[in-house]
């Protein structure tokens, strides 16, 4: 990512697009001292297939618009987990039974909440 943007700043744009867009049980993760591989994780339930590719498209289209930073979107709606990869923010975007049953918060537990929207 480019040294002259806030990563923290991009962290938070992106829960506030998904806060806009209707996005559930969002959570910002720092897992700067746990994660060799990422400074923050984005999680949000989406409550259809069909609103998590919305969800999923907006980020990636917000994200880019505003800071010029291009990302792929990883999996499909409907097996109900998504990811886009910005390189030091990595979005989860999950059905509710998957957010369940993979339960990244219980895994990531070490790291620090920045952010929890109900």
């Amino acid at each position: 990512m480019r040294c002259d943007l806030n990563i923290l700043e991009i962290a938070k744009y992106v829960v506030d697009t998904l806060d806009v867009k209707k996005g559930e049980d969002i959570l910002l993760l720092d897992v700067q001292n746990i994660a060799s591989f990422t400074d923050y994780f984005v999680i949000c339930t989406g409550t259809s297939g069909r609103m998590l590719d919305a969800l999923a498209k907006s980020v990636q289209e917000e994200v880019k618009s505003k800071f010029g930073i291009s990302s792929t979107i990883e999996g499909q709606p409907d097996n109900g987990w998504i990811i886009l990869d910005l390189v030091d923010v990595v979005i989860h975007l999950f059905a509710p039974e998957q957010r369940n049953y993979y339960r990244l918060e219980e895994l990531w537990n070490k790291g620090k909440v920045l952010v929890k929207l109900q």
